[in-house]
């Protein structure tokens, strides 16, 4: 092996313990109670997550690549699979509270097990055959950062639903304060962009397939929407106005009788709202979040605004290059208020999640890759919305203009917001 091959190796053994120490981090503050619980069915338990993200590297790389590998417990390929039916049979994904046995330090110890092993697969192993497995090597790093954005959000709905409200992690000492920033509309010409992913590096199969689309004329708002401003929509019994609505998400505001977002709580007359930080009074401006497409719709239509489209997204990133954006590195675990002084379009990468008005589809020529990795994506691509940028639970290094997050409609769990749009 050459010393170049031998230093790349070595950033990439450092890169593994890093990310797969993170992990770990993320649930050292939890007590062994809360990560087995799983208060909705898009919620996965702690423990779950930290034993899934080692059965992907035991399964997909170690038994196929390390010779003589042994695997750490029979049983926990069916315990921890998510949704790779190529592999096998499996928990469902409503039942993994279920799973109280094995106990977190087993799981601890099988995630020592396999990160051991790891390593050993990335100094022994000769360097034609590193190269070969690089993708899915790769493919493990991205996918266990993806796990630690669900840890985070996991961890907050169900410190959320627990009635003591308790607190994951005390305040950051040094955070900027809050101070307002106007809402202006920033000019994106139209015309032909290129969309997709582009250059080098990692990408996931969904971002593949770039080509042209056309746009007419935008405008796009050179911030997030706001605390203040969702709340003037709620003083202005927008949750009741069926005009601002699509039919579901009237029929699921109208089921579930919301009125505010998700973690929004009212304590003698003033908006309070759970945070991994505990309790605290509603900010107006910092970015608004917890929201579902639906209520992001219907704001859009209250203020006489649009969402983009996921093309339109892209295409304003290319005329306003995101800024330096609030990821979980921040240790802040909450989008932040714009910054006044800045000029452009701010909070295009982390802070929040953006609903776009995009279904999930697939982009011109796509096709799954065989076996277990073709199941990652393609098989989802209905039903669901796209989301784009990032947010404040996200890790830095996983993030790209060309990135598609999606979730269903009615999702309100995760790190999302809103940006608005209008058309010329």
């Amino acid at each position: 092996m050459t010393i170049l091959a031998a230093s790349a190796t070595q950033a990439l053994r450092e890169r593994f313990n890093k990310i797969r120490q993170r992990t770990e981090a993320i649930c050292a503050p939890l007590e062994p109670e809360d990560t087995v619980v799983q208060p909705i069915v898009d919620v996965s338990p702690p423990k779950w997550h930290l034993a899934h993200t080692s059965w992907f590297f035991e399964t997909l790389i170690l038994q196929e690549h390390l010779p003589r590998y042994k695997i750490f417990h029979p049983q926990y390929a069916y315990l921890f699979n998510s949704y790779y039916n190529s592999l096998g049979s499996r928990v469902l994904r409503h039942q993994r509270s279920t799973i109280t046995r094995p106990p977190l330090r087993d799981v601890l110890s099988y995630r020592t097990h396999v990160t051991e092993h790891m390593n050993k697969l990335l100094q022994e192993l000769p360097e034609d055959k590193i190269v070969k497995l690089l993708p899915l090597l790769e493919l493990g790093l991205q996918h266990e950062q993806q796990h630690q954005e669900l840890l985070i959000t996991d961890i907050k709905y169900i410190l959320g639903t627990n009635p003591m409200l308790p607190v994951y992690l005390p305040l950051p000492k040094h955070q900027r304060q809050s101070i307002k920033t106007d809402a202006r509309f920033m000019e994106v010409p139209g015309g032909k962009y290129n969309i997709g992913f582009q250059g080098d590096g990692f990408c996931f199969d969904n971002e593949l397939g770039v080509h042209e689309v056309l746009l007419e004329d935008f405008e796009v708002m050179n911030r997030l929407v706001t605390n203040g401003e969702y709340l003037a929509f709620m003083e202005d019994g927008g949750y009741g106005d069926f005009r601002h609505w699509l039919d579901e998400g009237f029929a699921m505001v109208k089921e579930q009788r919301l009125e505010a977002p998700l973690y929004w709580v009212k304590q003698e007359e003033a908006w309070h709202r759970f945070t991994l930080h505990g309790l605290q009074p509603v900010d107006p401006n910092e970015p608004v979040c917890h929201l579902s497409f639906y209520e992001a719709n219907a704001f859009a239509n209250w203020s006489g605004m649009r969402l983009l489209t996921e093309f339109e997204w892209e295409a304003a990133t290319q005329v306003y290059p995101p800024q330096k954006g609030n990821f979980v590195e921040s240790g802040l675990l909450e989008p932040a208020a714009a910054d006044p002084a800045a000029e452009g379009v701010q909070q295009l990468y982390g802070d929040l999640w953006e609903w776009t008005y995009s279904a999930y589809h697939p982009y011109p020529g796509f096709s799954k890759a065989p076996g277990a990795v073709g199941e990652y994506n393609g098989k989802f691509m209905i039903n669901q919305m796209v989301l784009r940028g990032g947010s404040c639970a996200t890790p830095e290094s996983h993030i790209r203009t060309s990135y598609r997050n999606f979730f269903h409609p009615d999702k309100r769990w995760q790190y999302n917001g809103i940006r608005l749009a209008a058309s010329k």
